[in-house]
């Protein structure tokens, strides 16, 4: 898991790309996330980059998880809390010790390995929304579903708010839909032709 913050921001790259295709008439669609919109998703992710950028940086939180971090410029707002992550997990002293999160008290590690699920799936969940998949980062989203693997899978974590039971789907669809299905999301046929 040592190589998770390296894949951070690349993951940030992609859903970057992901949240500025959203169209302005795209902010009010459902989700993947049950009950949450697209806007709702992609604060709910720019929050949480936000408090793990505190949490690595030792400071105080800005704001509490889900207070309002879009503003008026999603896009915007998305990309500095993005540039500052990166940032923050370039730190020499990232993967030591542990960081508080909404779960709780984490090694270092896995609290990557949690914050690194968070960037990807919460963007795939957007790409999907907005008939994008083809946005999605396959070889990520692989390398992802290998790092499950081998911590012994995401069982501990499948509660109401986190994940939900796995889905069955075909072992011949995309790495992005295998992961989202892994994690409980019960995802339609796409809309368009994107899906790569």
């Amino acid at each position: 898991m040592n190589d998770v913050p390296t894949r951070i921001p690349t993951a940030l790259q992609t859903t970057g790309a992901i949240v500025a295709a959203v169209p302005s008439d795209g902010w009010n669609q459902p989700t993947p996330c049950a009950e949450w919109t697209v806007r709702e998703v992609t604060n709910h992710l720019v929050g949480g980059i936000c408090l793990y950028t505190d949490e690595l940086n030792g400071v105080a939180a800005r704001a509490e998880h889900e207070s309002d971090w879009l503003g008026a410029d999603a896009v915007a707002a998305f990309q500095a809390a993005a540039t500052d992550d990166v940032a923050a997990w370039a730190r020499r002293d990232a993967l030591t010790g542990t960081l508080t999160l909404g779960l709780g008290t984490l090694p270092a590690p896995l609290a990557a390995v949690i914050h690194l699920t968070e960037i990807l799936v919460h963007g795939l969940d957007l790409a999907v929304a907005i008939d994008r998949e083809d946005l999605a980062d396959q070889n990520a989203c692989a390398a992802l579903l290998d790092t499950m693997e081998q911590m012994g899978g995401v069982d501990a974590y499948r509660v109401p708010g986190v994940f939900g039971p796995a889905v069955t789907i075909s072992g011949h669809q995309p790495a992005h839909r295998r992961l989202l299905a892994y994690l409980g999301r019960t995802v339609t046929q796409p809309q368009s032709a994107h899906v790569g």
